[in-house]
């Protein structure tokens, strides 16, 4: 072993910034964070060359005094926590008291500060963990950090940074997060001079998530609420018609602390089972808050992973709560006929589900014919709003005026647009007419059919269009599910036996899910070496190749663990749905298409197919109108 050297306090100050800062969007919510626990109601970022070189936080709160500025930025000093005992009950966004010095050790600061209660504010500059001065200036109340140069000190750290651009996006998406997380704070974002974003604070999330996202999204974001003596869930979870091809969109709070749970996002997702397609992810702002000490956030020095009981039962309630608030109202795909070409903002980023089991009253089949067909969904991005121009930040009545002039934005809707967003805005404020309800149904008038796959019906000054293979497909799913449910799946033995060869591997992969194959109707039994005779197949799979499907079927478990028994089930089932279904191309009689639509009527949620596509979508009268010029 080498000598062993005792750490210099400057190499020590290097080494634990690395925990603490690892690029300037660490910086920035550090800093953010300690201006939320000082109470402010405004706070401004502001960055220049991707916040490497520049980054400026201002805010309205409390302030430091001048003989604590010192003190503060020493390592574990911090206002926040006095013994271990108060990590219990961490309510604060900071208490490590690690910050400061972290930044300082590694940057050139700039602090200036001033409290409601002193005549002149503080000017503190700290260089490399070292002091250059401390000064009286003259200074608004509240805090303005300034950090110049983040890694001059320490090259080998700067040269991992990315490109200024990716390093700004990563501020925003730090900025955009705790203003979702606190609606009731203003948020002022600038990337080089140039305004990016600005929310009202008027405490109301919905508007701080058209602020964000635009009003494509917020015009189609649903309100859940869940509350009992120990756990709240509240926020927005976003209907099919806007998810995205990644996580990107999908936000978790615990106690208003942005946090990345991989639990959380399956539970979420499981929710949407049967609403989304495969591979797409939902949007939603989800906040957790415990009542209690359930929760440990002193797991991670980035404070983004936390730790709290009973975890599982936490997924179940976000699981159940998003899959109850998403059936709760009709999700027929609203179509815009003249919908523009609509982009990303380069600066946001932006889901294979698991399952929940739909009940569904089994009815008898209706005799179906089958051919293939294949059925394509829209998908859709969106442009934020332009921001609303305010003045230079904090000057008096500055923050009433942002809230009405943004408020004032939102709702200066046409009449048409004020209803489309009332009705989807917290869901509760216009009551949509189901389509597919009993008395509905009698109103129905049956247009015809057009490329022997679409039927159209009118009802209630609308337009809607089923696709009959995407429908059929999501009775014939729901109806074995209720089977599989109850242990009413039947088998069809065939004589003689269907033989079947397989690879050593693949004997024993099927010995690992006999039980899984035995629930869905297969009965199969061992016919010496590494053959397998299948002498009864579902009952249900009607006259595809049972041995084609059985190898099917048994090469998909190659993607699962043991484990997943029951999911790989519920795929299998949605791949025999889709096979047995009524396809495309295939004329079906008015009578044939009434009974495919009072079978829909009978399930929980008719309007996505097993794989997430939509079974219908619709025209209003007004798109209509407008298409043909009749309206202006």
């Amino acid at each position: 072993m080498g000598k062993i050297n005792l750490l210099s306090q400057e190499t020590i100050d290097k080494i634990a910034a690395g925990e603490v800062v690892e690029r300037p969007a660490s910086v920035a919510k550090e800093l953010i964070e300690n201006s939320i626990d000082a109470g402010a109601t405004a706070i401004s970022v502001e960055i220049k060359g991707g916040g490497i070189e520049y980054l400026r936080i201002t805010d309205n709160g409390s302030g430091i005094d001048k003989d604590q500025i010192q003190i503060a930025f020493l390592r574990h000093s911090t206002s926040k926590i006095s013994s271990a005992v108060d990590l219990d009950n961490v309510r604060s966004l900071g208490f490590r008291g690690e910050a400061l010095s972290s930044i300082s050790a590694v940057s050139k600061v700039e602090l200036i500060t001033k409290t409601k209660d002193s005549l002149l504010g503080a000017s503190y500059i700290i260089e490399g963990a070292k002091e250059i001065s401390l000064t009286d200036v003259g200074a608004p109340d509240g805090t303005t950090f300034i950090v110049r140069q983040l890694f001059y000190n320490t090259p080998a750290r700067k040269k991992f940074l990315k490109s200024e651009s990716t390093e700004g996006s990563y501020v925003f998406d730090v900025v955009e997060h705790l203003a979702l997380s606190h609606p009731e704070i203003s948020f002022k974002f600038l990337v080089n001079g140039k305004e990016k974003l600005m929310t009202s604070g008027n405490g109301t999330l919905s508007d701080t998530i058209y602020q964000i996202y635009g009003r494509q999204i917020a015009s189609n974001v649903l309100d859940i609420e869940y509350v009992d003596e120990k756990v709240s869930i509240t926020g927005f979870i976003g209907q099919s018609v806007i998810a995205r091809g990644n996580r990107a969109f999908e936000h978790f709070f615990v106690n208003s602390r942005y946090i990345k749970s991989n639990n959380l996002s399956r539970a979420c997702e499981e929710g949407y089972y049967g609403f989304l397609m495969g591979h797409q992810y939902p949007f939603f702002v989800i906040n957790i808050a415990f009542t209690d000490s359930a929760v440990d956030v002193n797991v991670h020095p980035t404070k983004q992973e936390v730790r709290f009981e009973n975890e599982s039962e936490v997924c179940q309630l976000l699981t159940k709560t998003i899959n109850q608030r998403l059936r709760r109202r009709e999700d027929v795909l609203e179509t815009h006929i003249d919908e523009p070409t609509i982009k990303q903002a380069p600066i946001i980023q932006q889901p294979t589900v698991s399952t929940v089991p739909v009940e569904a009253e089994v009815k008898p089949e209706t005799n179906y014919q089958s051919i293939p067909a294949q059925v394509s969904a829209t998908s859709s991005e969106v442009i934020p709003p332009k921001p609303v121009k305010t003045p230079e930040p904090f000057e008096k009545d500055r923050l009433e005026r942002i809230k009405q002039s943004i408020t004032a934005q939102i709702h200066n809707d046409t009449p048409y647009e004020k209803k489309f967003a009332e009705k989807n805005r917290g869901g509760e404020k216009y009551e949509q007419i189901s389509f597919l309800n009993k008395e509905a149904v009698k109103e129905h008038k049956i247009i015809g059919q057009v490329f022997d796959t679409y039927w159209i019906v009118e009802y209630d000054k609308n337009m809607y269009i089923i696709d009959q293979h995407a429908a059929h497909e999501k009775v014939l799913f729901e109806k074995t599910m209720a089977r599989l449910k109850n242990n009413q799946m039947t088998s069809q033995m065939i004589s003689p036996p269907v033989i079947v060869s397989l690879s050593p591997q693949d004997v024993l992969l099927f010995e690992n899910y006999r039980e899984a194959f035995e629930k869905l109707g297969y009965r199969v039994e061992s016919f010496g070496g590494n053959e397998l005779a299948i002498n009864g197949i579902p009952g249900n799979l009607l006259n595809l190749d049972p041995k084609a499907f059985f190898l099917e079927v048994l090469a998909d478990c190659q993607s699962y663990k043991a484990s997943d028994s029951f999911d790989m089930i519920i795929e299998r089932v949605a791949s025999m749905s889709c096979k047995a279904a009524v396809k495309g191309n295939n004329r079906l009689s008015i009578p044939e298409i009434k009974t495919l639509i009072d079978d829909l009527l009978e399930l929980e949620n008719p309007y996505h197919c097993p794989h997430g596509r939509p079974t219908m979508i619709s025209f209003s009268e007004y798109e209509l109108g407008k298409k043909f010029k009749r309206i202006i």
